[in-house]
């Protein structure tokens, strides 16, 4: 809430209301005592539920209204060149850090919908791949991922630490993991959606939208739709724009049509540089969701990249989301309640 410095520079607040989340699977609903229709027996029983609840939120200190972390990834080669691309070294030794700090992944698409269901005490990360590179999932002979892709050295974390979900979100281009053919193309994304991954649209051939007429725009997203949808069925969730950069009308990323395909998309990803909003809160901004660029600190990455950011959030908790550990309940400080997205407002446990 407010503003927060990091490094000395002022960076706005993205302070945001979570909708938060019951890892064993047992959630139960804010009650309100005395609702029409109630028993004396069933508004004490409900009015019961509700002091536990917040009790139970109030002991694992959750923000539901905190920010979240969306990590951006690119290829996972050994000996990367400068830029954005990360080694498998490095990439284990981020997904072990998040595991170690009680970070669970939740998919882009869980995250703009509300749908963030981590255990009490767990703050949730998004994992997102750009480019659908083959370094980012190869599968072996036996439908097995090769052990130093992205997805291969993600379920080994996951396997290592239980509790940490071996979930991400694959923001794809024409150039499908290096797949040519049409069997090829679907065997791949099919494994990725039989096994819980998300599947984002990138545009087709990842040209820069910025300056694009609305027509080029809308051109180049409904073809990577149409990319999508012809090889599995499943009309992707969000989008994330080529290089970050949005066209000149923000709303032409978020809907629109082409060829007669119409999108309308829960989410629009940038490239960096910031934690994002809780999508619960007023802060939430789906045509310019921001990502954080994972690199350690080296260069302009001392302070905004994710050894950074996710170092910040560890000295700065109260400003970071932490779940109560229930699914159908938006939890946080009482103070907090004036940064609550409308939409969320039959869901609140403050405490």
């Amino acid at each position: 809430m407010g503003r927060f410095k990091v490094a000395g520079i002022a960076v706005a607040s993205l302070s945001v209301v979570t909708l938060s989340a019951c890892g064993s699977g047992h959630s139960t609903q804010a009650a309100k005592p005395g609702h029409p229709g109630a028993t004396p027996s069933k508004a004490a029983a409900e009015a019961t539920m509700r002091k536990a609840a917040v009790e139970a939120a109030a002991r694992v200190k959750a923000n539901e209204l905190g920010q979240v972390p969306v990590l951006m990834y690119h290829r996972v080669v050994k000996n990367p060149p400068p830029g954005d691309d990360r080694s498998p070294a490095q990439f284990r030794a981020e997904l072990e850090r998040l595991a170690a700090e009680k970070y669970v992944p939740v998919t882009a698409a869980e995250y703009v919908t509300g749908k963030i269901d981590i255990p009490a005490g767990t703050h949730p990360v998004v994992l997102t791949f750009d480019d659908s590179s083959p370094s980012q999932l190869t599968l072996d002979g036996t439908g097995v991922p090769l052990p130093d892709t992205a997805v291969g050295i993600l379920m080994d974390v996951a396997r290592k630490h239980p509790g940490f979900r071996p979930v991400a979100t694959f923001y794809v281009i024409k150039d499908l993991f290096g797949k040519s053919k049409t069997e090829e193309q679907v065997q791949v994304l099919e494994w990725l959606k039989d096994h819980g991954f998300d599947i984002g649209n990138h545009t087709r051939d990842h040209l820069n939208l910025m300056g694009k007429s609305q027509e080029q725009v809308a051109g180049q997203i409904a073809a990577g739709q149409t990319l999508i949808t012809k090889l599995i069925k499943t009309p992707p969730v969000t989008l994330a724009l080529p290089y970050g950069n949005q066209p000149h009308k923000k709303d032409w990323a978020l809907r629109g049509s082409a060829s007669g395909v119409r999108y309308d998309y829960r989410g629009v990803f940038l490239a960096g540089y910031t934690p994002a909003p809780s999508p619960y809160t007023k802060d939430f901004d789906p045509v310019g969701i921001p990502r954080i660029r994972s690199k350690e600190k080296v260069g302009d990455c001392v302070k905004f990249c994710s050894a950074a950011w996710l170092d910040w959030l560890g000295t700065n908790p109260n400003d970071r989301y932490t779940s109560d550990g229930n699914a159908k309940t938006v939890a946080f400080p009482k103070f907090k309640a004036p940064f609550v997205a409308a939409s969320y407002k039959s869901r609140v446990l403050p405490y």
